[in-house]
């Protein structure tokens, strides 16, 4: 083979070398980017609707998002195992300490409803009625102005902020009657309680699908769980809603954060029928 032959099979060579070491350079120039956003259950539909959006604006963006409870959502971005903790409740005094650099991002606020199968006769209930029912007091709709039939108990697991709010504000420290049915979600509530005449529940605004929400009697006025009484303070079961990182957060984990606190964002939490905290 000749001299010239030999430049040119060389020439060519390094020319497809090149290309390639440019193609992977390019391609390690702009990866996709993964966080993981794991937690309560009532903060899930706003989590997942803003990852779908962002999403459409960021191909780059890989957003993996599960439920599993506020407990979960705290130890997961304590411990650095997710990104993102959602919480729909506040942290305790035991998990600050353990975990000191937890940072706290107030991204809406809900209410809790209690919701009962819509055959259900009553329309509201006394928080006193709703702890009795919930301790054991009451039993029995007759008891509380419906008709002669069981109540079943219908609650949220131990791992559960809702739980955690309603267990210091409705219940004020009582414990739970035995009995309660308990599930890991609020949709397991809210198909349970559709289900099952004699049942009483509890879940956050987007959950009301196939139920009836009950108003609260205070001070002897009903009031309903709308977002007016709600925000203005009339109906008494609301809370805020937090997404938790280790630290100041960056990269993609701020980019989504900034996003659900955008008009388009918080446009998303209006549409998943909780309140959000800008116009």
């Amino acid at each position: 083979m000749t001299t010239v032959a030999v430049t040119g099979i060389l020439v060519v060579l390094l020319m497809v070398a090149g290309c390639v070491g440019e193609q992977s350079s390019n391609s390690s120039t702009s990866p996709s980017q993964q966080i993981t956003v794991i937690g309560s259950t009532t903060v899930l539909p706003i989590a997942e609707q803003a990852r779908e959006a962002f999403e459409a604006r960021d191909a780059s963006a890989d957003i993996m998002v599960s439920g599993g409870g506020s407990g979960a959502g705290v130890k997961s971005a304590g411990e650095g195992t997710a990104d993102i903790g959602m919480s729909s409740r506040d942290l305790k005094s035991t998990e600050t300490t353990s975990y000191p650099d937890l940072v706290k991002h107030h991204i809406a606020d809900d209410a809790i409803l209690l919701v009962v199968n819509p055959a259900n006769s009553v329309e509201s209930l006394t928080l006193d009625e709703v702890r009795g029912i919930y301790n054991g007091t009451y039993t029995n709709w007759n008891q509380v102005g419906g008709s002669d039939r069981q109540i079943v108990v219908v609650g949220r697991d131990s791992a559960s902020g809702t739980r955690e709010f309603f267990s210091e504000f409705v219940m004020d420290g009582e414990d739970f009657i035995r009995t309660q049915e308990e599930f890991n979600s609020n949709g397991g509530i809210q198909q349970k309680v559709s289900q099952t005449p004699g049942a009483l529940g509890y879940v956050g605004l987007g959950y009301t699908d196939g139920v009836k929400p009950l108003a609260l009697n205070v001070n002897g006025a009903d009031v309903e769980p709308t977002l007016k009484n709600i925000t203005d303070g009339t109906y008494p079961i609301s809370r805020p809603l937090y997404m938790l990182t280790n630290g100041e957060p960056e990269g993609l984990a701020q980019r989504y954060l900034e996003f659900i606190m955008s008009a388009e964002g918080q446009e998303i939490v209006a549409s998943e029928d909780y309140i959000p905290l800008r116009g």
